[in-house]
Parts: structure tokens; C-alpha cells; sequence
């Protein structure tokens, strides 16, 4: 961006679409399970926020003034609160465009689409960052063997901490009951009782995709099963059901690696 936006200082020139920047950065941040801090430059949250009044009175007399590059040649969306419970198929298929979704295939866009509808019946505002953390929450879940059902909790302070949860492990549905010290603790002991495993869980994480309380979290999972690691990320409204969402796709991302085996040592 610097040689784009300072051709005076850098007459270089390189053939990056930089309107992939922001999809990039946030692709990276679903892979990794770290996501960018907020005053990142350029791909940061407050890269293009203006809270000051005198800032703000620039920004809308010359956008210039206080940003020497545009949000929308790094791939930002302005217009970010155009979805509802009530926009159908086709309007769905246009925004995914627009946010670089383009080549969704249409099992993908069915579900993703169908997650949507559900999303937006539970929240009241569905922000463009509510659609890409589904998308991508919904893609990452393609051609795996543990699949997430449901969820049932019972948690409080007079209570202690009880997960129903139903998985489909290679075609098959499976139900187990667990307790643990926490709502958390819970659901992951239901899981492990459903597939037993010997992975140590070395990360949990969750963070809010957007502002307010009807939000969806975005939780992330590190396991490590015999010097192997692998992240898991799962987004939801219900925090529980992200972190759930989170482990199993950890999971299958380690039965990846089990299939996976060391190159033969060559021979003397």
C-alpha cells in the first residue's frame, strides 16, 4: 500500500489486487485463531475509524484529510447493515460477492445461506463481518467425520454444569451426557466421551465478531496429540456452541494429521 498510495517516494510497481488485503488478513486470522489487534494499520478494526469530532468533521469534508488510502482499495466495506431476516437468496448471493465470496460453490452457499436465515432471526442487526464469520465458519466444516448436532446445557450458580450433545461421527449419531466445572468444561468432557482422544487442549479463546449483546462469538481451540498441533475455530450467537464448534473442527483437523505419515527414511 505504501508503494500504491506514495508513487512520488516508491516508483515501484507490483501486480497485488489490494482490494483482497482485508479478506486476506481476516483468512490468516481464521487459520491461525489470532486475530489482528484493533489499531493494526491498514487491516486493523480502528484503521479507518474516526471517534474524535474534529477528526470525524475532516473525514467528512475531505477523506483525504486523515486517511491516504481509501477503505475500499483494501477491500472494506462501507455500507456494512444492508442484511435481514427478510433479504432472500439472491441478495445473499450479491453481498457475498461484493465481500469476495464470489465462487462460493451452491452446497456452500445453501448452507451458508440457510445459517444466515437462522443468524438473522436471532439477531436484530446483521453486520457484513456476521456473514463472513458464518461463510467461513460453514466452509471450514466441508468433507469432515465429527459434524455438530446440538447442544444442551444446564448451568448457574445453584447448579452444577450439565451438556447434552449430539454428534455425527462418519455417518453415525451419537449422544453423550457430561458434567464439568463449567458450562465449557462440560460440553468438551460430552465430546470426549462421544470420541475419545488423548489431545491436550493448550488454547481456548473467544472474542465478540461484532458489537452488542445478541453478538456472535468467535472461539478458537488449540489441541496437541503427540507433538502435533492443530486450531480449531467455531462461530456462533451462543458461545458454548462456538467453543463446541471450535473443538471439533480441531478434531478433524487432527485426524487429518494422523492419516498423515513421516516420509520413509531413505535406505544406506
Amino acid at each position: 500500500m505504501a508503494i500504491r498510495t506514495r508513487q512520488d517516494q516508491h516508483p515501484y510497481h507490483n501486480h497485488i489486487v489490494t482490494r483482497h488485503i482485508m479478506r486476506t488478513s481476516k483468512l490468516l486470522a481464521t487459520i491461525t485463531g489470532f486475530d489482528v489487534q484493533p489499531n493494526k494499520a491498514i487491516v486493523g478494526r480502528n484503521a479507518f475509524a474516526h471517534e474524535s469530532g474534529i477528526h470525524q468533521d475532516g473525514v467528512l469534508k475531505n477523506a483525504a484529510t486523515y486517511e491516504i488510502m481509501t477503505p475500499e482499495s483494501v477491500g472494506l466495506q462501507k455500507n456494512s447493515l444492508v442484511m435481514g431476516k427478510h433479504s432472500g437468496r439472491a441478495a445473499f448471493r450479491d453481498k457475498l460477492s461484493a465481500l469476495g465470496y464470489g465462487d462460493l460453490g451452491d452446497n456452500s452457499l445453501n448452507d451458508a445461506f440457510r445459517r444466515f436465515k437462522d443468524l438473522a432471526d436471532r439477531k436484530k442487526i446483521v453486520y457484513d463481518d456476521d456473514i463472513v464469520a458464518l461463510v467461513d465458519d460453514e466452509v471450514m466444516r466441508d468433507h469432515q467425520r465429527i459434524k455438530f448436532l446440538s447442544l444442551e446445557l444446564w448451568a448457574g450458580s445453584k447448579t452444577k454444569p450439565k451438556a447434552l450433545l449430539e454428534l455425527e461421527i462418519d455417518g453415525q449419531t451419537l449422544t453423550a451426557e457430561a458434567t464439568g466445572d463449567g458450562p465449557v468444561d462440560a460440553t468438551f468432557n460430552a465430546i470426549r466421551s462421544i470420541f475419545p482422544h488423548q489431545a491436550e487442549l493448550r488454547l481456548f479463546s473467544v472474542g465478540a465478531v461484532t458489537e452488542g449483546t445478541d453478538a456472535q462469538a468467535k472461539c478458537s481451540v488449540r489441541l496437541e496429540e503427540s507433538g502435533k498441533l492443530v486450531d480449531g475455530q467455531g462461530a456462533d450467537t451462543d458461545t458454548i456452541v462456538a467453543a463446541a464448534r471450535a473443538y471439533i473442527h480441531a478434531l478433524n483437523k487432527l485426524l487429518v494429521k494422523r492419516t498423515r505419515t513421516e516420509p520413509a527414511a531413505l535406505s544406506a
